[in-house]
């Protein structure tokens, strides 16, 4: 049985961190958390391999100004994406990398770069076409079971990936793309499939880094003046509506893009604005 999921109006991506220069500084990074926790916006997602690990040990430097926050805080991260940069082999190729050690190994270091004792969450990065279930299952287990891993998940899982996993480990969430401009796991049965199998959605790139069509930004201004809310609250609203509530990953890190989704995350569509939308974006009617 898995625990509950993350308890937070959204999660806050750190990928994009090192393009913010007024967060250079560790008292102005720490300032963004506070102001994030005050809001009830307490979870963070990092992976091992945003900017190569700097993204995480910016953020390490930040919460060592007030270690006290960190009980405040969820954090979560990623690992088994092996940049071409970082291929120490003669192919110099991005690969995936599921072996016991380099996970142990991957999860070590993120914790020396965060400064903490503990990964509320880990999760596998991408699906490893060479993944050895037995060997993975014994690695996850093991972070666990000493206390450098709360919880386990996954991230760009189908359903036979999460499936035999689960078999082993009690999965919590999966991270999918999600948004008016990728739809296709509001459509193919995925959503439900997670729901059905306990797992908490959470939505990458919900507002497609705001690469919508001039039809679907028309749609969106129609819906957002309609329900005194924002083109972007409506967006998210949106990606809210689907089975299972999926949690937004924002990737924006400025305050105001912060603050204009928490305002308008208890909005909600029904079912026709929906469909409407789903069809500005498809650029198709309805089947």
């Amino acid at each position: 049985m898995t625990e509950p999921s993350l308890e937070s109006p959204l999660l806050l991506g750190m990928m994009r961190l090192l393009d913010y220069p007024d967060l250079d500084s560790p008292q102005s990074l720490l300032g963004l958390l506070e102001r994030c926790v005050e809001r009830g916006l307490t979870a963070f997602d990092h992976a091992n391999i945003y900017g190569q690990g700097e993204c995480e040990a910016r953020f390490g430097a930040a919460l060592r100004l007030r270690p006290g926050l960190r009980a405040q805080l969820q954090l979560i991260s990623k690992a088994d994406i092996v940049p071409a940069a970082q291929d120490i082999s003669r192919w110099r190729v991005k690969h995936y990398n599921t072996a016991a050690a380099y996970l142990v190994g991957a999860v070590e270091a993120s914790l020396a770069r965060l400064g903490v004792e503990r990964l509320d969450g880990f999760l596998l990065h991408r699906p490893d076409p060479l993944l050895q279930v037995d060997e993975v299952v014994a690695a996850l287990q093991s972070l666990v079971e000493c206390g450098k891993v709360a919880w386990l998940g996954l991230s760009n899982a189908e359903p036979l990936h999460w499936q035999v996993l689960a078999r082993e480990l009690p999965l919590r969430c999966n991270q999918v793309e999600l948004s008016l401009l990728a739809q296709q796991a509001a459509w193919d049965g995925r959503l439900q499939a997670m729901q059905a199998d306990g797992l908490q959605v959470q939505a990458w790139s919900p507002m497609a880094g705001g690469h919508f069509s001039p039809t679907l930004h028309k749609a969106l201004e129609e819906v957002a003046v309609a329900m005194q809310a924002t083109p972007s609250q409506v967006a998210l609203a949106w990606v809210r509506r689907l089975p299972g509530r999926p949690l937004p990953i924002l990737g924006s890190l400025r305050w105001a893009r912060i603050e204009e989704a928490l305002a308008g995350s208890a909005l909600k569509l029904d079912a026709p604005t929906w469909f409407y939308l789903a069809e500005a974006a498809r650029g198709i009617k309805v089947p």
